[in-house]
């Protein structure tokens, strides 16, 4: 039994445990897994004895929920068809000031810019210190992750946006045709 230690942002500790602990003690139910938490943001996570992976499932729970992700949605990646990204910005951005700049051109005016992305791929997006995270089935993070690097790179918005519709129709096409080949 493997036990794993992850240290995630303070201010982030109160949204890990939740109200009374409530958000803890499910993500310990729902997973099987004991979860043991420090006020300077140290968190062990020991998996349960009959299921190993259950630690490497909740360390990606909390490692969404230390990004920014929503307790609620970071539960999604109990199913395995739902994956975690985080994109570092330091590997691409060399100073503090231009790690901000960017930040807001992936956040957009008013947020318009991470809506986009979220409803276009189906992704759900965090822009959190120095990094982006992206939760959501494997197609959904890849639009989303080429997208985020796209406009890191500073390719326009507009473009950005073609290319999001694009790969829109296409997920929607695989979907379509998934959906299909199960019915059958």
């Amino acid at each position: 039994m493997a036990v794993e230690y992850l240290r995630i942002p303070k201010e982030r500790v109160g949204v890990l445990i939740g109200r009374g602990g409530e958000t803890k003690r499910r993500i310990e139910r729902e997973l099987g897994v004991k979860l043991e938490v420090d006020s300077e943001g140290t968190v062990r996570i020991t998996p349960s004895e009959d299921n190993p992976l259950s630690g490497w499932v909740a360390r990606n729970v909390v490692r969404a929920i230390a990004r920014g992700i929503n307790p609620e949605k970071a539960l999604k990646l109990a199913d395995e068809s739902y994956v975690l990204e985080v994109i570092d910005l330091s590997e691409y951005l060399r100073t503090p000031k231009a790690i901000t700049r960017q930040k807001a051109r992936l956040i957009g005016s008013r947020g318009r810019t991470r809506r986009y992305i979220e409803s276009t791929t189906g992704v759900t997006m965090s822009v959190y210190g120095k990094s982006v995270a992206l939760l959501g089935e494997h197609e959904e993070v890849a639009a989303a992750r080429e997208a985020v690097i796209m406009l890191i790179q500073g390719k326009p918005h507009s473009v950005v946006y073609r290319y999001l519709d694009e790969k829109a129709r296409e997920l929607k096409q695989l979907r379509a045709a998934s959906l299909w080949k199960r019915q059958w």
